[in-house]
């Protein structure tokens, strides 16, 4: 029970990692405030939900929004011990196809949410001597044909984390958390888009993953409990890469060795 009485606000946690997240939290004894978009989305995960849970919802894409929801959270919870930023947009294609609306929504979402949610949480995390963990992505360090805002956003929020982990040190730990391929379904719609059917979007998707396959959420709560917690008292301003190997290298598939 590592988070035992711990306060924790999750945004984005009504699916996805940010669900998986919330899961593992309150499986260690944690009270979370989960977050999504809408009161709607929020109060139909909850209903699924066995612990200690409270609602924070509202748009992270927005400062207003950002303060909104961690304010709800601080009178909630009474303070804050853990803030895992996990609200997330995706969309890409052709440079010469995207227009400033998808850079306004990507961008305000993974980057600007990230920076302004810890703007208002930073003081109470200050108090507790917490811990925060971003949400970047193994496309934070590689590049992909038609993620370039995506990638740029993740790479910001990588470049963020350890601004802040010399900021904010030795009161507050920052650390990101870089996924590859996971079962989410933000992935689904990416595999349905590029190859037609979940499955076979999954197996092009493994066919360069050294570990074969593609991730469960669990697998990054996993990793989330565990940047969040005192197991990692020591490691702060790091971007932990969890992709089944991808960035170590290519598996050089149809060449022969020689």
């Amino acid at each position: 029970m590592r988070f035992e009485g711990k306060r924790v606000l999750v945004t984005g946690g009504t699916r996805g990692i940010g669900r998986a997240a919330v899961e593992g939290f309150l499986a260690e004894g944690a009270r979370v405030a989960v977050n999504g978009r809408t009161g709607d989305s929020v109060r139909a995960a909850l209903e699924g939900l066995d612990g200690d849970v409270v609602s924070a919802p509202g748009d992270t894409s927005s400062a207003a929004g950002c303060r909104s929801v961690v304010v709800a959270a601080l009178d909630a919870l009474g303070g804050l011990d853990v803030l895992v930023n996990n609200a997330g947009s995706g969309g890409g294609g052709p440079t010469e196809d995207l227009d400033e609306a998808l850079w306004d929504q990507v961008i305000d979402t993974n980057l600007k949410g990230t920076f302004f949610c810890t703007k208002y949480a930073i003081p109470a995390l200050k108090e507790s001597k917490g811990a925060i963990v971003n949400m970047a992505s193994v496309r934070a360090v590689m590049g992909a044909a038609g993620a370039s805002i995506y990638c740029a956003s993740k790479g910001g929020v990588v470049s963020m984390t350890k601004a802040w982990a010399i900021e904010f040190a030795p009161d507050v730990r920052v650390n990101a958390l870089c996924p590859g391929a996971i079962d989410t379904d933000m992935l689904q719609s990416l595999a349905v888009r590029m190859a037609g059917s979940v499955e076979a979007g999954y197996a092009a998707f493994s066919n360069d993953v050294p570990m074969g396959r593609v991730a469960h959420a669990s697998e990054m709560a996993d990793a989330i409990l565990y940047l969040a917690s005192d197991q990692a008292s020591y490691v702060t301003g790091i971007a932990m890469l969890a992709d089944g190997g991808l960035s170590a290298g290519s598996l050089g598939h149809g060449q022969k060795a020689d």
